[in-house]
């Protein structure tokens, strides 16, 4: 294993922590632990925690509250993030050496540190527009983009084919994909508006299969954090729409999933997969149910979030593993097709 491989290894498990650290910090409100970016209370390492350093702190930050466990959960990740994103540097560069080119495109390696770049300018924006609501979902989007483009690059290291799979299975998985994107946005949508236990039982919402709901509010992107586009106080209605539509979506998901994990369990070859993708959706309802009837335990909360991760990085790599199989298969076709001409051929050869 090259050193490459190793360090793109190492950037995934690392991503996978700098989202779990992530939901942490914007589950337990300390978004804000640190009023600047992207020092704390212009410290580069540490937080204000001395006496001294904290009046400091409150003289430079006037109206601030300095709240020292916040803003070391606030550091942890950034340091996390930071180190994701020299590591991700590294990958870049190693990829644009004349060698590696010569094997692989840099292309991939290079939009993912572009990515990553702009994944800092959304950190920022988060702490100085003060978790506005668009802001916080981009950056949680970025941060899941972020994971599946290092397991794609990943995937990408692997060798050997994959298994024959019947047809209609690839179609079937980019829409499982393309649901869990959709999931996920649906998702940060919910935190970043704090409208998690917006519908507080299951599986109705304030005893309704239809509950009252503001979709317009709801979904207006361009606004303050609790607000409507007009700065009024955004209704309860809005937030049930928000947590409400989730649901649905989730549904969605589990539908769709379900048909695939149970299509893969049906392919000799594909077995695994599909009991990855049930285990995993399974788990993932249940942690979604158990947060709403549980009240967003903390611990719940953030295996949501990573159950998220996971979910998105199966059905990522089942559909690179189903584009392998696509592609071992045209071969064959090809050649199967080419066996028939000489069939053909050879047949009107002896009839004449």
């Amino acid at each position: 294993m090259d050193i490459r491989r190793r360090l793109v290894l190492l950037a995934a498990c690392l991503a996978f922590g700098v989202v779990a650290l992530g939901a942490y910090v914007r589950l337990s409100d300390a978004g804000l632990g640190c009023p600047d970016w992207p020092g704390c209370y212009g410290h580069w390492v540490g937080v204000p925690e001395a006496a001294h350093e904290r009046a400091a702190a409150v003289q430079a930050f006037p109206g601030k509250t300095v709240e020292p466990a916040k803003a070391w959960k606030e550091m942890v990740h950034r340091y996390f993030a930071g180190t994701l994103g020299l590591l991700i540097l590294v990958i870049c560069l190693l990829s644009w050496r004349k060698e590696a080119r010569a094997v692989r495109s840099p292309a991939l390696p290079t939009a993912l540190l572009a990515i990553v770049g702009f994944q800092a300018l959304l950190g920022m924006w988060t702490v100085t527009l003060l978790l506005k609501p668009l802001v916080v979902t981009a950056h949680l989007l970025g941060g899941m983009t972020t994971l599946a483009l290092l397991v794609t690059l990943a995937l990408g290291e692997r060798r050997g084919a994959a298994p024959p799979i019947a047809p209609g299975v690839k179609p079937l998985a980019l829409a499982v994909l393309a649901a869990v994107v959709g999931q996920i946005t649906l998702g940060g949508w919910v935190s970043s508006n704090y409208a998690a236990l917006a519908c507080p039982d299951f599986p109705t919402c304030h005893g309704a299969w239809l509950p009252a709901a503001d979709f317009a509010n709801a979904f207006t992107l361009h606004r303050e954090l609790g607000q409507t586009a007009d700065g009024a106080l955004l209704s309860q209605d809005a937030l049930s729409a928000i947590h409400w539509t989730h649901r649905l979506g989730a549904l969605a998901v589990a539908i769709l999933a379900g048909i695939l994990g149970l299509k893969l369990l049906g392919n000799a070859g594909w077995r695994g997969w599909g009991t990855l993708l049930l285990g995993l959706l399974a788990l993932q309802l249940g942690l979604g149910i158990g947060n709403v009837l549980l009240s967003l335990p903390l611990p719940l909360a953030v295996a949501h979030n990573l159950g998220a991760a996971g979910l998105l990085t199966a059905t990522l790599a089942l559909n690179l593993r189903l584009m392998a199989a696509a592609s071992r298969r045209q071969p064959l076709q090809d050649l199967a097709v080419d066996a028939a001409k000489t069939a053909v051929a050879h047949d009107q050869n002896v009839v004449a």
